[in-house]
């Protein structure tokens, strides 16, 4: 099994910190966002820990990482970054988005995970939007998930939250099957939507979200399993993100969401 880090884009959200670094450079209590997921996957004997690299590459530079660079990272986005590293899709992938930490038993759940595409879901994000933004109704993005646990629908942003059955992390385990079909998929599709919108988020396919290339899998009529969490994980999306977060390590309150920062 490989690990692929999303690690290319600029993080403007972020521009406070994150001027002349990537946002997973961002310390985190002494260490990293990135060094973090590197512990976590090196721990779990991945075969091989990916980074997609683009703003700043120089920035991010580990011993036993192998890299893919995207040097037009502001005409791209992560999906396009993601299928740089297509030569290595020949076995079971964790791709994680470089921006969040998460636990290692939310890791070992999704290892273990033997659907060709599983998505990690949080079906408690409330309490975690509450203690982030004081209130559920901001920054929200569609996820229905039906009774049988397959996501039919992500990705469209400022919808009611009657649209939301769980939040979606950016954390997605792929088959060595799957993976090759959203290949695949993104290939067939790539020509035709060079110019105009893909999918749920409206950007052309260069520009495409990660939610967007999930859904293509879902309209080719794959199923994409939701793997339910409650809580666990952490994003790192804004300034006040950064400053919350920092604030809660030092009160100790990190540890109403998860202790997944104190792995190591």
């Amino acid at each position: 099994m490989k690990a692929i880090i999303l690690a290319g884009g600029q993080g403007t959200r972020l521009k406070k910190y994150t001027k002349d670094i990537p946002k997973g450079m961002l310390d985190v209590d002494g260490r990293t966002i990135l060094e973090r997921q590197i512990y976590l996957y090196k721990k779990l004997k991945f075969e091989k820990i990916i980074i997609i690299r683009g703003f700043a590459k120089d920035k991010i530079n580990y011993d036993g990482v192998t890299y893919y660079d995207v040097p037009d990272f502001k005409e791209t986005n992560m999906v396009e970054g993601m299928m740089r590293a297509k030569n290595e899709f020949d076995s079971d992938i964790v791709v994680s988005y470089s921006d969040i930490l998460f636990s290692e038993e939310m890791l070992k759940t999704m290892m273990n995970n033997k659907n060709d595409f599983a998505v990690a879901v949080d079906i408690e994000w409330k309490k975690y939007w509450k203690m982030r933004y004081g209130r559920i109704d901001f920054d929200v993005e569609s996820l229905k998930i039906d009774s049988l646990s397959n996501i039919i629908s992500l990705g469209i942003p400022d919808v009611k939250l009657d649209e939301i059955d769980a939040r979606y992390i950016g954390l997605i385990k792929f088959s060595k099957k799957g993976i090759i079909l959203a290949k695949d998929i993104f290939e067939k599709d790539f020509e035709e939507y060079k110019d105009k919108p893909w999918k749920q988020s409206g950007k052309n396919i260069r520009q495409s979200y990660f939610t967007d290339l999930l859904q293509a899998v879902i309209d080719d009529k794959q199923e994409v399993k939701a793997v339910p969490f409650k809580n666990n994980w952490i994003e790192f999306d804004t300034n006040e993100d950064y400053e919350t977060a920092i604030k809660w390590i030092k009160s100790g309150e990190i540890r109403q969401i998860g202790n997944f920062l104190y792995n190591f």
